[in-house]
Order: C-alpha cells, then sequence, then structure tokens
C-alpha cells in the first residue's frame, strides 16, 4: 500500500472562497483566562509603562479592583488567527485592512474574555471581496467589553 502524502492536502478545515462566506456566519474564538503572565507580556511588546496597567495599589486608588488591562491587549484576543477563519479561506486571503473598536468596559486580572466575529457584510469587487465583521469580546459576566468592526480583504475564485 503507498501513502502518498501530500503537505499541502494537510488542513483542518475544507477550504472555502469568498462566494462560499455567508451573511451573520460567526467565528467563535477560544476563551481566555487574562493573568498576570498576559500583563507582563504585554508590557513588555508594547514598552507601555503607566501605572494603570501594572500599579495594584494605583489602580485601587484610581478605584479600579486590580490591574486594568490595556485596551490595545483586550483587542489583541479578536485575532481572527486564533480561531478557523483564516484557515477555512486558506490562500485567498490577502490581509487585515481595516480596524474600528470601541472598548466598552474594564478587564481586570483574573478576567475571562469570550472574543468572536461575526460577518456583518460581504462586498464583492472586481477580482476581490471585502469580509465585514463584527468583532466582540464578552467577560465572564456576559458584559460587552469591546465592540468593533474588522475587515479583511479576499481574492475571488478564477
Amino acid at each position: 500500500m503507498s501513502d502518498t502524502f501530500n503537505p499541502e492536502n494537510h488542513c483542518p478545515f475544507p477550504h472555502r472562497g469568498f462566494e462560499q462566506l455567508l451573511q451573520a456566519e460567526k467565528f467563535i474564538l477560544p476563551s481566555r483566562t487574562v493573568t498576570d503572565a498576559h500583563f507582563s507580556a504585554f508590557q513588555m511588546l508594547s514598552g507601555d509603562n503607566h501605572p494603570i496597567h501594572y500599579d495594584r495599589v494605583y489602580c485601587e486608588n484610581q478605584g479600579h479592583r486590580d490591574l486594568l488591562a490595556h485596551g490595545l491587549q483586550v483587542l489583541c484576543f479578536t485575532a481572527a488567527g486564533a480561531g478557523a477563519f483564516p484557515h477555512i479561506v486558506g490562500e485567498s486571503l490577502i490581509g487585515f485592512i481595516e480596524l474600528t473598536v470601541k472598548f466598552k468596559g474594564g478587564v481586570y486580572v483574573n478576567d475571562t474574555l469570550y472574543p468572536s466575529l461575526q460577518i456583518t457584510e460581504l462586498k464583492p469587487q472586481k477580482t476581490t471581496g471585502v469580509v465585514v465583521m463584527r468583532a466582540t469580546v464578552h467577560n465572564q459576566a456576559g458584559e460587552l467589553v469591546l465592540d468593533g468592526q474588522h475587515k479583511y480583504l479576499l481574492r475571488l475564485s478564477s
């Protein structure tokens, strides 16, 4: 028996092009509990050193229950690559082209975040299409802490 392995066929999801995506289709991203390690890693990566993110006494004096996550840190949890979307669209994905976001509530150490992306609009063009997605993050209490929009550019099928 001859089993010929081809790495190009090793795909966790069947590929679908722009034309096969559906309005209102939802892509759930993994939930995650935010820890002190996330705060430290973000501080190292961003260089942000404001005490609201890294000094518990300062946070308490400002009326916060713990360290307050940086908005960009929370935004990172909406990265499409953490979920199925970029694997589903495969090589038709050209790039992430636009982002808008509103931070609706604070995120603190030990909060568990539940991000998702949902297609709100599919805009076909001549050779490409734009996928518009609502990006949301809820916390463990069900509160919406981030509401935004991602736009991705995809090649149309030939």
